[in-house]
């Protein structure tokens, strides 16, 4: 597991006995792209590394770290994982650690989703393209790089839509344009601001790294490639205690002084963008603009008396978006459409072009509804959506802090949120309906509600609902330390959620005449 790419890669390719330069020519790639890519100088696009899993009859899971068992190409494969009978819940929290790991910020999570679907035979769409959508297809995409929307239509009468919904982002630091700071004429600093809500201490003394994206002029126009520049490159360095002694006094931390990462001495000067040209495979003249992220290098771990505990940074919430992505490649019911959307900027409050404010849900939703031939106002009635964003558990330390009755533990079940003033979706036939499919696949549910006098935050429920009304239940997976640096959940959650909301995808929601709702399960 702790392989890179591209010994993955080159451990595929000797398996199957071939040559670099056969295994180049077969696939209709350069021989210097294959060599570059098992040398780990660059990642394949998604086609690529689709074909290279079909070539060497392994599964893309595997060539991207996600899973230490080599497998089969989706050509191979059986057509659909059997996610609601998967027991091994430790080998859903390491492929959930690998799936982070190799994800440093949303584009490289989007991108990763993105090459596991193809390689389940799901077809790429372009918004700016018409759609040719067939009944029991399987289809995704994406926008802005940081946002997907992955779709199976049922191969019967589709009657409404079964909505899974996460988001990719999480709280970090951003480097701002010109970023090299000369400081006391020894060090070089990076200029960074504040991406949402984090706790700041979490990021001090610990190694980081630079990820994201760049936009690079090319002959045509504009062209992105992400970044990862992988080795430990910054740190955030705290002032000794000697120097204030009000530390562990409640210190406030001064973004524009106290979290300034430093880079290198001042023979660093000016080498940053080189080095983020060389991880890009672009050079640097023609970096035109970036969007670069520090990102925690702190390996995740399964720890605990019983490896009962998962750590590791960016749990919130990638491990709700890892298991919608799982989901989404199980069963689809015959009348249902299956959905997964993974939005970027929840932390920023989704009012981005990628957001859960935007129309990227409401469009794709239109468009899937006429080329099946539907009233999406007919079929929005008899369609429900699940908004799954990480809740807190109840902490060791401080357990006077939760509600009374209504708070969860890790590895509990999957979290039901509860708000009287509806910054949770959830109302009782939402929380009833999510209920009873869980219930039917063995997986157990908890309650969250703030206690009255510490009014929480929203999430994508109601901000998802604003733009497809459907109804929705909100709900989470507990964990400690949330928007820290460095976080921790159960390690049976992860799976309990992806056996939900596979059983989910699996499960016709209709309206009966009286009112009420009508479950019923088959693919």
């Amino acid at each position: 597991m702790s392989s890179t790419f591209g010994e993955r890669l080159r451990r595929a390719r000797k398996r199957r006995g071939m040559s670099q330069i056969d295994a180049a020519e077969a696939i209709g790639l350069s021989n210097k792209s294959l060599s570059r890519y098992e040398k780990d100088d660059g990642t394949p696009n998604p086609e690529t590394l689709m074909r290279l899993s079909r070539l060497y009859d392994v599964s893309s899971e595997y060539l991207l770290g996600l899973t230490s068992d080599m497998g089969r190409s989706s050509d191979n494969a059986q057509e659909d994982e059997n996610l609601i009978a998967m027991t091994d819940n430790r080998e859903s929290a390491e492929r959930l650690l690998s799936f982070i790991s190799s994800s440093p910020t949303m584009f490289h999570a989007v991108e990763n989703i993105s090459r596991t679907l193809l390689n389940a035979g799901f077809t790429q769409l372009n918004e700016w393209e018409n759609w040719k959508i067939e009944k029991g297809g399987s289809y995704f995409v994406t926008r802005n790089g940081s946002s997907i929307i992955a779709f199976r239509v049922g191969s019967g009468d589709p009657q409404g839509f079964n909505i899974y919904s996460a988001h990719s982002d999480s709280p970090m630091f951003k480097l701002k344009p010109n970023a090299e700071m000369l400081t006391a004429e020894h060090y070089i600093r990076l200029n960074t601001e504040r991406y949402g809500g984090m706790i700041m201490p979490s990021w001090l003394d610990r190694p980081l790294s630079i990820a994201g994206r760049v936009a690079v002029s090319s002959r045509d126009g504009i062209k992105t490639a992400l970044v990862n520049l992988s080795e430990d490159t910054l740190v955030i360095p705290n002032v000794a205690i000697h120097l204030q002694k009000d530390i562990n006094d409640g210190k406030s931390y001064n973004p524009v002084s106290d979290t300034v990462p430093l880079y290198g001495s001042e023979k660093a000067k000016g080498k940053l963008m080189a080095k983020v040209a060389a991880a890009a495979g672009v050079k640097e003249k023609d970096i035109v603009s970036t969007e670069l992220c520090l990102y925690s290098k702190s390996e995740g771990a399964i720890w605990g008396e019983g490896g009962e505990y998962v750590s590791c940074p960016r749990l919130d919430d990638l491990q709700c978006a890892y298991a919608g992505a799982q989901a989404i490649r199980s069963d689809c019911h015959p009348d249902r459409i299956s959905l997964t959307a993974i939005f970027d900027n929840e932390e920023v409050g989704s009012g981005t072009k990628q957001g859960a404010r935007s129309d990227f849900l409401s469009s794709a939703a239109r468009r899937i509804a006429a080329a099946l031939g539907k009233d999406l106002s007919v079929i929005l009635p008899q369609s429900f959506a699940v908004s799954a964003d990480n809740a807190h558990a109840v902490h060791p330390n401080h357990p006077e802090l939760y509600d009374r009755g209504n708070a969860p533990f890790m590895n509990g079940g999957v979290v039901i949120k509860h708000s009287a003033r509806q910054s949770y979706a959830t109302d009782a036939v939402s929380a009833a309906i999510f209920s009873k499919i869980c219930s039917s696949v063995g997986v157990p549910v908890q309650n969250f509600a703030n206690r009255s006098d510490m009014p929480g935050g929203g999430t994508l429920g109601n901000i998802s609902t604003a733009q497809l009304s459907v109804s929705t239940v909100d709900v989470g997976l507990a964990q400690l330390a949330m928007h820290s640096a460095y976080e921790t959940a159960g390690t049976m959650d992860t799976l309990y959620l992806i056996r939900a909301a596979a059983e989910l995808f699996r499960t016709k929601i209709s309206r009966t005449p009286d009112g009420g709702f009508r479950l019923e399960t088959g693919a």
